[in-house]
């Protein structure tokens, strides 16, 4: 019988290192790898392959590798089935890897990291300077004398539109309505200290 599988591909996400009960080391790992033709787009898709390794081989290969890192794997497919926690089937296919290699140096890697970041950094600059842009014109959009009597008279027309935004000055008489609910709420904090006695407790 002839149970084998090579595969070369780059790490979809940086491998799980876990342990058994046993003490014995496992790691699981993604492999993205390219199909040899494109689709009618013109792209070329790729398989995404659960692999796993084990023992001394896994610490290894958790140490050295990371998303992104292209490998080569030698292994065997393994096909399981277990019980989830509801009951149900769930069949796993997997690659369980013997032997793995390294296929590009440190330098290409920490080389191929920065300009990922470099990606990144560009990216959120490029989003924040979208964000300053649009504050910049909803604010100037705000200071428009037409649209300030249109907000104007949208507050008028909304009876729960605050002060602020009406452009109105704060009543004068709040104190003396905030001071109005108070008298009628004989509960209302007075701001008043309260001497209570141990004779007044109830307990």
């Amino acid at each position: 019988m002839i149970n084998r599988a090579v595969l070369v591909g780059r790490l979809t996400r940086d491998p799980e290192l876990r342990y058994t009960q046993g003490g014995a080391a496992v790691a699981t790992f993604t492999l993205a790898v390219n199909r040899q033709y494109t689709n009618s787009k013109g792209e070329r898709d790729a398989d995404f392959i659960t692999c796993v390794i084990w023992r001394k081989a896994a610490e290894n290969f958790a140490n050295f590798t990371h998303k992104g890192s292209l490998v080569g794997i030698d292994g065997h497919i393994q096909t399981r089935n277990y019980e989830n926690k509801e009951g149900n089937r769930v069949y796993v296919t997997e690659v369980v890897v013997d032997n793995f290699s390294l296929l590009e140096s440190r330098s290409q890697s920490e080389q191929r990291q920065r300009s990922e970041g470099q990606s990144n950094n560009q990216s959120y600059g490029q989003n924040n300077n979208n964000y300053n842009n649009n504050r910049y014109n909803n604010n100037s959009n705000n200071g428009n004398g037409n649209n300030y009597g249109g907000n104007q008279s949208n507050a008028s027309q909304d009876p729960f539109a605050s002060q602020q935004n009406s452009g109105q000055a704060a009543p004068q008489n709040s104190a003396s309505s905030s001071a109005d609910d108070h008298s009628a709420d004989p509960f209302a904090d007075s701001g008043q200290q309260i001497d209570i006695s141990d004779d007044d407790l109830p307990f």
